[in-house]
């Protein structure tokens, strides 16, 4: 074990809790209405066209022909982002990447997968997504329209990850339902809200994945976006009525495809409990992968992650 002795932070990132007391957080209290909060903005969204348009980039790779993506989402946000084909073998499986909340600058061209089209999009707002008056710093992003739920920011962010999965079916039709999904924090909590309602994903991974129990991340002292949502908690105090809906655990007790869940023991960012909610509802299929810490440098991080890399390739490989 290589928890973190030494940090410099003004709390405990393990808030006290053991492994047995973490696989025993249960999902927070659900509001009535989540369903067909959920299922109507997936129904709506699968009547837009994403019009992808690709385009060839600076970006080059021995191994993938990568090209610019741009397409749109819902409320016509147009979505940018890359598109990366295999320059050997067939494409036989899909797999949409999502980021954190730092944005993205680039494809990650070190997937461990073979045969498969990969899409990178940027959430709105976010990097090739940028679109002011929505700021493209997470302590803002958090909050933009956080008192409206229909509205909410993170709600648009997950519609973009189903036309994501729009856009690689209109590029491949005969992908559909052979489409995966890749998240870590901010792209982790969306991807469990993406994941809960669309059918065409056949499996998933979540990597510290945040938005989960939203009553605890308003409580737990925290770094960056949960941070921020607690300062203006603190400010109008009437923010869990919107955030109860965008819960990534109360979704993920929606989940029925085989996933890989990685979650961290010590993590100043996204705080264990709330990673745990999440990989905990989720009601089969699932394995958890425990990583020492998360949003931190620690030793042994390496390794670590080199496991785990081995086991996103064998989940996503393609049969």
């Amino acid at each position: 074990m290589s928890i973190p002795a030494t940090h410099p932070f003004a709390f405990d990132p393990t808030y006290g809790m053991q492994l047995d007391e973490l696989l025993a957080v249960e999902p927070p209290e659900e509001p009535d209405g989540f369903d067909p909060f959920w299922e109507t903005r997936y129904q709506k969204a699968l009547t837009v066209d994403p019009q992808p348009a690709l385009s060839r980039g600076e970006l080059t790779h021995p191994d993938w022909h990568v090209l610019d993506l741009v397409y749109l989402s819902t409320d016509a946000f147009r979505i940018g982002g890359w598109l990366l084909l295999p320059r050997a073998g067939r494409v036989r499986r899909g797999l949409v990447v999502g980021h954190g909340y730092g944005g993205r600058e680039r494809p990650d061209f070190d997937l461990p997968v073979t045969e498969t089209a990969l899409i990178f999009p940027c959430c709105r707002g976010l990097s090739l997504s940028a679109h002011p008056p929505i700021s493209e710093n997470p302590s803002w992003h958090v909050l933009h329209d956080i008192d409206k739920k229909d509205s909410y920011i993170i709600g648009g962010c997950v519609e973009d990850i189903w036309l994501a999965v729009s856009t690689l079916v209109a590029v491949y039709p005969w992908l559909s339902g052979h489409i995966g999904y890749s998240g870590i924090s901010f792209g982790g909590g969306v991807g469990a809200m993406a994941i809960a309602y669309d059918d065409r994903i056949d499996r998933g991974h979540l990597a510290l994945p945040s938005f989960g129990h939203q009553p605890l991340r308003l409580k737990l002292p925290s770094v960056g976006s949960a941070q921020s949502v607690q300062e203006y908690q603190a400010e109008h105090a009437n923010v869990l009525e919107t955030l109860r809906f965008f819960d990534a655990a109360t979704a993920a007790r929606r989940i029925r495809v085989p996933m890989l869940t990685a979650v961290a023991l010590f993590d100043p960012s996204v705080a264990p409990p709330c990673q745990f909610a999440v990989a905990n509802s989720i009601p089969k299929f699932n394995e958890i992968f425990i990583l020492d810490a998360g949003h931190f440098d620690y030793p042994g991080s390496a390794e670590q992650e080199a496991v785990l890399r081995d086991k996103i390739g064998q989940f996503f490989r393609v049969s």
